[in-house]
């Protein structure tokens, strides 16, 4: 996929059909240099048309992936789960069994309401000599995630696992886990690997997903990307929604103020994206809502000596609003 994506960058940015692109790139080189050519091609990441075309042969009915290999769809009112393998933007349906979950409709919001959650969530962790209550193993979700402690919705201990090992299955609920037969968890724990897996938990009807929103948010990202890069504070306080809240709670007024001192300083920064997914996000709240997470690499410059760096994780929740996007919480 990333080759692809580089040849439809090329002829996007060049003006040219994709068999013309590696000879006019490389003239643009020759011509104009690497750093050059770089900035033309970054400049196309922004663009929605781009992104657009990039999609345009992709599976996106739930959702863009680069960094996510399996992806769970779990539909509480049909106790149905889903099991869907990703390979270069295509989905490939591996497995759909029954499950039974927790009691109660919408979201999960106090700890011991035994409703299981709604929204996307990772898995951290694979658990194995339970009690054999939970059968012979579990996946760990990271219930509550961001979104939900925004909320300040509790709970814990969210988990896919087995059935009871003595057989007893009269109760056909569980305490807000989802639990499948022992077999069928055998096979996912040899199939995936948890840690590039999501699980996306919804009711009656799965979050439509349009190219038009996912190329948005692409363009979006890489423009606010490029804001950051310039110290341009004004257009990258733009992409923040006025509600908007950091994980750890500030809010969008201390948080200008804090960017504003850090671009104060001019810094260099050297600024790129890996493993970007982008899901659909289920929430009682009826918004046109996603999940945006990526790899961040990050390096800033002071009189070309470097002043810090990382190499991390990155959460955001994007809501369109007015065929916009913004940034509503960000890790």
């Amino acid at each position: 996929m990333i080759k692809k994506i580089f040849s439809v960058l090329v002829a996007s940015a060049l003006g040219v059909s994709i068999e013309n692109n590696l000879t006019e790139i490389i003239q643009n080189y020759r011509y104009h240099g690497i750093e050059s050519t770089q900035k033309i091609l970054e400049k196309m990441l922004t663009k929605e048309k781009f992104w657009l075309e990039a999609l345009q042969n992709q599976d996106t009915d739930f959702g863009y992936y680069e960094g996510t290999h399996f992806l769970f769809l779990s539909d509480k009112n049909t106790t149905e789960l889903f099991l869907y393998r990703i390979e270069n933007g295509h989905l490939t349906q591996l497995n759909k069994v029954s499950t039974i979950v927790g009691i109660g409709e919408g979201a999960k919001k106090i700890e011991g309401d035994k409703i299981t959650p709604i929204g996307v969530y990772s898995f951290v962790d694979r658990l194995d000599k339970l009690d054999q209550y939970y059968g012979p193993m579990a996946f760990v979700t990271n219930y509550p995630n961001i979104y939900d402690r925004i909320l300040r919705r509790t709970g814990s201990g969210i988990w896919l696992h087995g059935l009871p090992l003595n057989g007893n299955r009269e109760e056909k609920n569980t305490k807000g886990c989802i639990a499948v037969e022992n077999n069928i968890i055998h096979d996912f724990n040899k199939t995936i690997n948890y840690e590039k897996t999501l699980l996306i938990s919804y009711e009656n009807s799965f979050p439509k997903v349009e190219k038009s929103d996912l190329a948005a948010i692409l363009a979006m990202l890489y423009r606010w990307k490029e804001a950051w890069s310039n110290n341009d504070i004004k257009t990258y306080l733009s992409f923040y929604d006025t509600g908007f809240r950091k994980s750890d709670g500030m809010a969008l007024k201390r948080f200008s103020e804090y960017k504003t001192r850090i671009f104060a300083k001019k810094e260099d920064k050297h600024i790129s994206f890996s493993y970007i997914d982008i899901s659909p996000y289920p929430n009682v709240e009826n918004k046109k809502l996603f999940r945006v997470s990526f790899m961040q690499h990050y390096k800033a410059y002071k009189n070309k000596a470097v002043t810090y760096t990382s190499n991390d994780s990155k959460e955001l929740y994007v809501e369109i609003k007015n065929n916009a996007p913004l940034i509503m919480i960000e890790k």
